[in-house]
């Protein structure tokens, strides 16, 4: 879909875009294709999108998967999709009865609802699946961590971000975006590959960049699923003051004996902050917080 066809959509429609909902539609072919390219696609797959808006990327991802499940908030866009791709009205259960094949495509569930009260109201089993999406900016953040953090996660996250949520999912200890955000989402998914997207590939033009990432599931976890609470909880403690020694911060939820033997057990030093410390060291940290002790 080309601008000059948003705008006469839009246009025809009197629909004006709402900021508050992440409305920037990206209109470049060329990063479209790229998106769709590097979540590498097969008949075979299932695909989550988030945010179709006027569905330029729901047009090659359908072409492309098995499935497509299309999520969008603005009953405009959905009435919109719904029209342009002929998808009926959907069950909000697996699987989706309603599904409907557009000509020799793939088949379109579209849902119309809040992404992110969709995942957490109604956990399903994501296991088989990929997220692709061009993210709205507001709420991109809690949807990557609901998609990251059940045992039932995505095989692949291929995710258009505002630059600086992209750079706090690519950043290491010691960076200035390293935090909560990134040891959520590198827990269980390991970094593949990104490239930038200027702003003037969206219709309106964004304040910002952006980037799309691309995020492939741990072949093995890191953590045991009995653990990723406490995982969790020391992560968003040890950087609820970035600049205080993570040990203090910690001290809230743990007895300073235990820290002391879980910090001597994973060679930390006492005076460390959480921006120094990396994912494997917490994961150890967690470990030796939440292990029983072993009987001499």
């Amino acid at each position: 879909m080309k601008l000059s066809e948003m705008r006469e959509l839009l246009s025809a429609r009197g629909i004006r875009l709402t900021k508050s909902l992440g409305q920037n539609f990206l209109h470049d072919g060329n990063q479209l294709r790229r998106i769709a390219e590097a979540a590498e696609l097969t008949q075979s797959d299932k695909v989550l999108e988030i945010g179709p808006g006027l569905g330029p990327l729901t047009e090659l991802l359908i072409h492309k998967a098995k499935e497509v499940l299309a999520i969008e908030k603005d009953a405009r866009f959905v009435e919109m999709l719904r029209e342009r791709f002929e998808a009926g009205q959907a069950s909000r259960l697996f699987p989706f009865p309603s599904i409907s094949e557009v000509g020799s495509t793939p088949a379109l569930c579209l849902i119309h609802d809040d992404a992110l009260e969709f995942l957490r109201r109604e956990p399903r089993d994501w296991t088989d699946w990929k997220l692709v999406a061009n993210l709205p900016y507001s709420v991109a953040s809690p949807i990557l961590v609901e998609l990251a953090q059940p045992p039932n996660r995505p095989e692949r996250l291929v995710a258009t971000l505002q630059m600086e949520v992209a750079r706090r999912l690519m950043a290491g200890p010691g960076d200035k975006d390293y935090g909560v955000l990134t040891l959520l989402v590198q827990l269980n998914y390991e970094l593949s590959g990104w490239f930038k997207i200027p702003a003037n590939c969206f219709f309106p033009a964004p304040d910002v960049d952006s980037a799309c990432v691309v995020l492939v599931r741990r072949a093995k976890a890191l953590l045991a699923d009995a653990h990723r609470e406490s995982f969790v909880k020391i992560v968003k403690r040890a950087f609820s003051q970035r600049r205080k020694m993570m040990l203090k911060l910690l001290k809230t939820d743990w007895p300073e004996e235990r820290l002391l033997a879980a910090y001597t057990a994973v060679g930390l030093q006492l005076h460390t902050r959480a921006e120094a410390v990396g994912l494997e060291l917490f994961v150890r940290l967690v470990n030796a917080l939440t292990l029983p002790p072993r009987q001499s």
